[in-house]
């Protein structure tokens, strides 16, 4: 049995248990941020776009004070340390926000609280793991296993909208925090396990993961804005995000006219998000590991380029709830399944170091840079009475940008596998 499904997964014998410990963590790690995604999409929806770039500057601000705090765990701290440090402290968050509903804090300030503070754990808690993923894997083995890897993920980003799905009118908010918090408790469990393998299975060459990292606190930062391997990946993200907040925005304004009733947006969200991740799961199992094989990293980074542009053509031709979805499911499974785990493999090839600081740094504020910038340019364009439509033509030369920049990434990242060495990087102080 272990053979037929190392077969079945690509991983070697010695592999699966950390296979199975990782995709156990992700999995528990995202059904914990679904459980509370819907809510947060409902409540978007009841604020309005008007509200929107606030609350996404408001994010990109808590991204900014948060991460010298992280630059500071990682420079002092081995990983075993840091980041569990990472999930209790989301852990206990979650406790403080059940106490502020049952309470009864005035609901617009908790909704735009809890808005910032899931968008920040999302990042946050998703980029930590990948960090060590990309810090326990070759880039031969991320090849072949962050496919299935992810599939864990998508498990768990469909139980948790089916638990929200099927709680959200029977079930008060506390219930799912509550219940998001357990999952993130065992999620940390997990984690040790995986830290344990690593332990025992290190890469060969790699300087030992028992010791702090070191380094300056905003080494991260200095790092991914002066290697130019590492800016192209902060630009690949900023595209993509841009391209997201542009449709989150034509999201709010078709579902809010669609769907005029709170309790049946949350369950509409939950259902997509269902559907979203039900279709990754077979991509990640069935097609990740094998297409990449096939055509390569730079053309894997190049799928999802290309069906936006033909998805914002055909939004902007006709900004319908039907076809909202269908290029929303499109640009999110295809993110999970093929731009994620092929994304986080460019990782694998940079130092130690910058696989967590430089890699918090992109995905955080980089990411969160873009929603804020984005966000304000777009809201401009809604202020000057643009459409849905509108915005998704808009939005195309964004969309030609992010190819251009995959091609590049793949380049990069194939001359740094030949050379077997990481791609050049200043030195960290």
């Amino acid at each position: 049995m272990p053979a037929s499904l190392g077969r079945l997964l690509r991983a070697e014998p010695h592999e699966l248990p950390a296979l199975g410990w990782a995709f156990a963590y992700f999995f528990l790690l995202l059904a914990a941020y679904y459980v509370l995604r819907p809510v947060r999409d409902a409540l978007a929806v009841q604020a309005g776009t008007g509200e929107l770039q606030w609350l996404f500057s408001a994010t990109f601000a808590a991204m900014l004070a948060l991460v010298p705090a992280y630059g500071w765990l990682c420079a002092r701290l081995p990983r075993a340390r840091f980041l569990p440090a990472v999930y209790l402290f989301f852990v206990f968050n979650l406790i403080l926000f059940w106490t502020a509903f049952e309470i009864e804090i005035p609901s617009k300030a908790v909704a735009a609280t809890f808005f910032v503070w899931l968008n920040v754990f999302n990042l946050f808690a998703v980029s930590v793991f990948w960090s060590l993923m990309a810090d326990l894997f070759s880039p031969e083995q991320a090849s072949r296993l962050f496919g299935a890897v992810a599939a864990g993920g998508s498990c768990g980003a469909i139980a948790g909208p089916t638990l929200t799905a099927a709680a959200a009118t029977s079930l008060g908010t506390q219930s799912l925090l509550l219940l998001s918090a357990a999952l993130l408790a065992a999620a940390l469990g997990a984690m040790t396990r995986l830290i344990a393998w690593g332990r025992r299975y290190p890469r060969v060459g790699e300087t030992s993961a028992e010791q702090p990292l070191g380094g300056s606190l905003l080494a991260g930062a200095r790092d991914a804005l002066a290697s130019p391997y590492l800016l192209g990946i902060c630009a690949y993200l900023f595209c993509y995000t841009v391209l997201s907040t542009s449709l989150y925005f034509q999201q709010v304004d078709i579902v809010g006219a669609a769907i005029p009733e709170t309790g049946e947006r949350t369950r509409f969200f939950a259902t997509v998000d269902l559907a979203v991740n039900a279709i990754a799961l077979v991509l990640q199992l069935a097609v990740t590991a094998r297409l990449a094989e096939r055509i390569g990293t730079g053309w894997m980074l190049a799928l999802m380029p290309l069906a936006s542009i033909a998805g914002f053509a055909a939004l902007g031709a006709s900004p319908t709830l039907a076809v909202l979805l269908v290029v929303g499911i499109t640009r999110r499974a295809g993110e999970f399944a093929i731009s994620k785990p092929v994304r986080e493999t460019l990782y694998t090839v940079v130092p130690r170091e910058d696989r967590y600081k430089a890699k918090g740094f992109t995905d955080t504020v980089v990411y969160r840079g873009g929603d804020a910038l984005s966000g304000w340019l777009f809201g401009a364009l809604r202020a000057a009475g643009l459409g849905a439509g509108a915005i998704a033509w808009a939005a195309l030369p964004v969309a030609g940008a992010w190819l251009a920049l995959a091609f590049r990434l793949g380049r990069g990242y194939g001359e740094a596998v030949t050379a077997k060495v990481p791609p050049a990087t200043p030195a960290s102080s």
